[in-house]
């Protein structure tokens, strides 16, 4: 069950944990609560040969939906539920128990209400349900684990860490091909170093410092070119602020794409300066292809990046270590390519999805030999 289908990143790994699901032990359907953006997420787990069901639910307080679930679950034959995001923890997890069926949840964000009554509000009720309701918490980061267990109180041997998985053959290797054409693309000349950030243009992802810190950069580098890739509500005070700086020719936005794998196969690094992540799968992405890392110390990215490596760390929304850090990989290949090559090893052995589909299953045999057997 999960809340709707739009292009977040918990409805990316719920379908990339659908691909690899063994179909053989599971027959998966999807219960979605309500429609984002078309629920575009919905058309590809069909595709899938995994059903869509829509249950609508106005809120988190509309427990009329809680009847329909009981149906819905006693009228398929559903002998596990698996819930993500906020709605479906409290009435998904109640449904669950009113049938008696073993529930796990995955925790994939740091849940900071807004200082308002309601959200707090909306706060207690969702983290209620999770002690209440819920036999597993699976926490995509060691960081949210803990979270949980002194924000929200839950127990913490109900608690499973579990990384997002990504499809890693799917990204390409740093190679000469895609490095002249995605330079080609945008317009840059090709002997360029290319540093490269892919997210949803917000506020919280931090580009607005490596931005900032971009004259410190070109200083050293003269030949630096930063792309910028991806959309959302924070891109056109991104863009003014590379305006401010008269940096338009050297800080580029590529929009929304649809070619990730080889615009990160053609770069040369990886930054994310991020303020908050519980996990952040693009940098699994970047790792996987071939890629050193530089990022902000904060929630779950320490769990990813390891200094000395696989990347360098760097205090968030610190314009002078980020522009530190970028240039003496810029200016060190040697240690940039040992990073890479590291980066790729940790995203094979920590972040492979057919990995993690196996843990997840096991984690469901787990709770479902328990149910039979009591």
């Amino acid at each position: 069950m999960i809340d709707s289908l739009g292009m977040g990143g918990a409805e990316r790994m719920l379908f990339n944990y659908l691909q690899h699901l063994d179909r053989n032990r599971y027959e998966p359907r999807v219960c979605v609560f309500r429609v984002r953006d078309g629920n575009p997420i919905a058309a590809e787990i069909e595709r899938l040969g995994v059903p869509v069901d829509l249950l609508p639910a106005s809120g988190i307080r509309d427990f009329t939906n809680v009847v329909s679930l009981v149906r819905y679950l006693r009228s398929h034959g559903i002998d596990l539920v698996h819930t993500q995001l906020e709605t479906v923890t409290v009435h998904g997890g109640i449904a669950a128990k009113i049938v008696g069926l073993p529930t796990v949840h995955t925790l994939h964000t740091f849940a900071y209400p807004e200082a308002t009554s309601k959200e707090i509000r909306r706060s207690e009720v969702a983290w209620f349900a999770l002690r209440n309701f819920h036999d597993k918490i699976i926490a995509v980061s060691a960081a949210v684990g803990d979270y949980a267990v002194a924000k929200g109180r839950v127990p913490p041997e109900r608690i499973s860490v579990l990384y997002n998985g990504i499809d890693t053959s799917s990204f390409r290797r740093r190679n000469e091909a895609d490095r002249a054409a995605v330079r080609k693309t945008f317009g840059i000349p090709a002997d360029a170093a290319l540093v490269v950030t892919v997210a949803v243009l917000r506020r919280e992802k931090g580009i607005q410092f490596l931005i900032e810190a971009w004259p410190d950069i070109l200083e050293a580098v003269p030949n630096a070119y930063y792309l910028i890739v991806g959309a959302g509500p924070f891109e056109s005070q991104l863009k003014s602020l590379a305006t401010t700086y008269k940096l338009t020719d050297r800080v580029l936005f590529a929009g929304a794409r649809n070619d990730i794998p080889e615009i990160l196969g053609g770069s040369d690094l990886f930054v994310l300066p991020t303020l908050d992540d519980v996990l952040p799968t693009v940098l699994a992405e970047a790792m996987a292809s071939g890629l050193p890392i530089v990022a902000s110390r904060v929630g779950g990215v320490p769990e990813m990046v390891e200094p000395g490596k696989n990347g360098l760390l760097v205090a968030p929304a610190d314009q002078t270590q980020l522009a530190e850090a970028c240039v003496r990989l810029l200016r060190t290949p040697d240690e940039a390519l040992r990073l890479g090559q590291g980066g790729q090893d940790v995203a094979e052995t920590r972040f492979n999805v057919r990995n993690q589909v196996r843990k997840l299953e096991n984690i469901y045999q787990e709770l479902l030999e328990r149910t039979n057997s009591s």
